[in-house]
């Protein structure tokens, strides 16, 4: 696992404590995370505005990934190392446990081509999946 410098430095930002603290939190999570979690995480050390600016630069950057949620939220998750600035390479599919509420990304399972008609260009698909985890099973 790269550490968390070398993910910074490779990304061309600037190693903060900010930073450092969310990254640790995706490099050390097994699902992903909703923004209220990574406030709660991070304690009274870093205000609301700095956690979204720093999960805005890490989206846009390609070290995590927007999950769309049932009620029009979003869930962040940890990018593969295939990932970049602007070109995300996340099609896969996304699966919330009913039980534990854990969102977890299934990278083995991609997601379906999706034939659009004519006229119609995609620039993103995402699937969700839900059911019981492995875990809760």
């Amino acid at each position: 696992m790269e550490t968390l410098h070398n993910i910074l430095k490779k990304n061309r930002l600037s190693v903060t404590d900010g930073r450092k603290k969310i990254l640790e939190l995706f490099l050390h999570s097994n699902g992903a995370l909703a923004h209220a979690d990574i406030e709660k995480s991070t304690g009274k050390i870093f205000d609301r505005v700095t956690v979204y600016r720093t999960l805005q630069t890490f989206v846009d950057k390609g070290i995590i990934h927007i999950i769309p949620t049932i009620d029009n939220s979003v869930l962040y998750a940890l990018c593969k190392d295939n990932c970049e600035a602007g070109h995300h390479h996340d099609e896969h599919v996304h699966f919330v446990c009913d039980d534990c509420s854990k969102t977890i990304c299934l990278e083995e399972v991609t997601v379906p081509l999706i034939k659009l008609p004519k006229g119609f260009k995609p620039n993103h698909a995402a699937m969700v999946v839900n059911g019981i985890c492995n875990e809760c099973h």
